[in-house]
């Protein structure tokens, strides 16, 4: 064997791997959802391999790296390989990145809604046994004096301030309607369909590990004109300590198609 072959089989052999290493990333990284999703392990397990399978993904990209131009030194052409693992790479890591941004850059609650004066309260679907366990108090005394529910709410009135009732010059039946359409073209699994009483409860099922939220909308005259209503949100997650701002931006969206339908 020459010494050119010899390198050119080790340039081959740093592409493939490189692209074995990005696309198993990313497989582990849905086997790890599925899994969790499906009751198969813990969320946390699924969490723990998905972290592994972060580093394996942006090894694979730096190995990507340095096949291309041990490939090149050699006249081998391997350069589709290796553009493809580093691009299966940067989307991946981009996206597990921007998830951890986000996590940071919220609370570490998982419970929110459009009014924290008068809370929409679940009666199918039950809250979570420990849902105002673990409020963070942001290292913060004045929090840390505060107790749970209390801590929740100026947590939650600091970090989604802007979410409140939508108002619509709608009837209750009408917007009752509108409501119930969106829930249905959502995918979200309805527990309580109340149109008398103007209630909604819902299941919304996350894409990725398929974390269940559960969903409360609640639909009133509204005293500020008799014609029209008010509409309130509440959306918890089942699992884990911080929503990644899920539940927020998920009250947030159903609200702004229902006022655009």
């Amino acid at each position: 064997m020459t010494d050119t072959t010899a390198g050119g089989n080790w340039g081959r052999r740093l592409s493939w791997g490189a692209l074995v290493l990005t696309v198993g990333g990313v497989a582990a990284a849905l086997v790890a959802a599925v899994g969790s999703g499906a009751g198969a392990w813990s969320f946390g397990i699924g969490f723990g391999i998905l972290r592994y399978a972060f580093f394996a993904s942006i090894a694979g990209g730096l190995l990507a790296i340095v096949a291309f131009f041990v490939a090149r030194r050699d006249g081998v052409h391997t350069g589709r390989l290796n553009l493809l693992a580093l691009v299966i790479a940067v989307a991946f890591g981009t996206y597990l990145t921007n998830q951890i941004a986000t996590a940071r850059q919220v609370p570490a609650i998982h419970d929110a809604t459009t009014d924290l004066v008068d809370i929409p309260q679940f009666g199918t679907l039950q809250v979570r046994a420990d849902n105002l366990e673990n409020i963070p108090d942001l290292d913060r005394p004045e929090l840390a004096a505060l107790d749970p529910e209390s801590r929740w709410k100026a947590i939650h009135r600091e970090s989604y301030g802007d979410l409140r009732g939508l108002r619509l010059p709608l009837s209750v039946a009408d917007t009752m309607k509108r409501a119930e359409a969106l829930v249905k073209a959502r995918g979200w699994e309805t527990a309580r369909l109340d149109r008398q009483a103007g209630i909604i409860e819902a299941t919304a099922t996350t894409f990725f590990f398929r974390f269940k939220d559960d969903v409360i909308i609640r639909v009133r005259t509204d005293p500020a004109q008799p014609d029209g209503s008010i509409v309130d949100m509440r959306s918890i997650s089942r699992v884990g300590g911080s929503d990644i701002g899920v539940n927020a931006q998920r009250i947030r969206s159903f609200l702004a198609d229902l006022q655009a339908a």
